[in-house]
């Protein structure tokens, strides 16, 4: 993680929530600012310090987490949600993703899955930082109901004989794979587009699709000025 990201803890267990600091605190990248025990101060936090991420539980004495994630919600509050619950209900799961939670992860919390979750955040961040202009691609690799799609997919397209999807062209795809045989360097769009004779724009949207299909590996690289810059490489 190149920035690190703000988090707040609701955990109205003090127990519990000294035991997801210490975790936070094995996390390169994290900078926690601030532990709530209620509802009420939850809200304060959030408010107040404008945090990335808040990881909430469910069950407080008075009210539940989700009440206040719908409530953050309506206030347009840019935070993002790390649910962390023992409620095994699917009904609540449910409520959770309607309410665009993040992440939701079940009691007893581990430090591996803490883990994960925020390195997961961290890459979606990392995604939307370093987009310009947006592509189907970008949104398929962005939304939770890709992710089993993605890995499973696309050997299966990469190795058969079926077709394209719309927009994308075989004879520019051939083009594209030749200039990566040719280099061990990564590429951006840009540089892309002028060795094929494209836009960097249309460049893109094949580069994606081919980060999609595995063929590529994008990567971000963050320069002393500027954007982030998403480069890419073969795979």
């Amino acid at each position: 993680m190149t920035q690190s990201i703000r988090v707040v803890i609701a955990e109205d267990d003090v127990q519990i929530a000294e035991i997801q600091k210490r975790f936070l605190e094995r996390i390169d990248g994290v900078e926690l600012v601030g532990i709530a025990h209620t509802l009420e101060d939850a809200e304060d936090l959030v408010d107040v310090f404008k945090p990335e991420l808040l990881l909430l539980d469910n069950h407080f004495p008075k009210g539940t987490g989700l009440e206040l994630l719908r409530k953050l919600r309506a206030n347009n509050s840019e935070t993002d949600v790390i649910l962390i619950t023992a409620a095994k209900e699917v009904d609540t799961l449910r409520e959770a993703l309607r309410s665009g939670v993040f992440h939701y992860i079940l009691k007893p919390l581990v430090f591996e899955r803490l883990q994960d979750a925020i390195h997961q955040y961290a890459a979606h961040l990392e995604k939307l930082h370093a987009m310009e202009d947006l592509v189907q691609t970008d949104v398929d690799t962005l939304l939770p109901q890709r992710a089993v799609a993605n890995t499973a997919a696309p050997q299966e397209i990469t190795n058969s004989n079926q077709r394209p999807p719309k927009g994308i062209d075989g004879i520019t795809l051939d083009k594209i794979r030749t200039v990566f045989s040719d280099s061990e360097e990564s590429l951006n769009a840009e540089e892309v587009g002028t060795m094929i004779g494209a836009s960097r724009t249309t460049a893109r949207r094949y580069l994606e699709y081919m980060v999609s299909t595995q063929e590529l590996e994008a990567q971000v690289n963050y320069g002393s000025v500027g954007r982030p810059e998403r480069r890419y490489i073969s795979a």
